[in-house]
């Protein structure tokens, strides 16, 4: 039983490893992403989530008002909404921790979402408390978010339980009337 423990803790490790490489392959890239810049003010999203095969399982809209307080930290109220009606709110708190580094908490997250802004990307990893009080259902969630030339950000996910994917999101965030 030990050996496939400790396969899977290498697997996980490896997978780890590999998130980080195409934040350091990037670093080059100008201008850089600030992700709290980007967020500040109203932001909308559309976009699609993936099963583990890759089939497309559900829509997600999202609907974010931000707004930074006097300590620089950003303070966002985001609305997730389906096709079906059901909405969540997620409250965001996003601060700088260095000239590069980014941590965020939120009312669903469990712990502090850590993120490195690296040239025209920025890639963080935090766990989502599916269930809050339920740790079984936690998942990872690992994005990556992309500034496009228009303005808009493409933002794909990968969400993880005991370091296997169990689905992708891929969203594209707008600020509203800007063209």
């Amino acid at each position: 039983m030990r050996p496939s423990l400790l396969a899977l803790g290498l697997v996980a490790g490896l997978a780890s490893a590999c998130a980080a490489e195409p934040v350091r392959r990037n670093a080059a890239a100008e201008p850089g992403f600030d992700p709290i810049a980007f967020f500040d003010g109203h932001t909308r999203s559309r976009g699609v989530i993936e099963s583990r095969s890759g089939a497309p399982t559900e829509q997600i809209v999202t609907d974010g008002i931000a707004q930074q307080d006097s300590a620089g930290r950003l303070h966002m109220a985001q609305t997730l909404t389906s096709p079906d009606g059901t909405t969540q709110r997620r409250d965001w708190v996003l601060w700088r921790t260095g000239p590069d580094t980014f941590d965020a908490t939120a009312n669903d997250m469990d712990g502090t979402a850590r993120g490195e802004s690296t040239g025209r990307m920025f890639h963080w990893s935090w766990v989502w408390a599916r269930s809050p009080g339920n740790p079984l259902m936690n998942v990872t969630m690992n994005q990556w978010m992309y500034p496009m030339d228009d303005g808009s950000v493409t933002i794909r996910t990968t969400v993880s339980k005991f370091g296997f994917i169990v689905a992708e999101v891929t969203e594209q965030f707008t600020h509203p009337g800007q063209s």
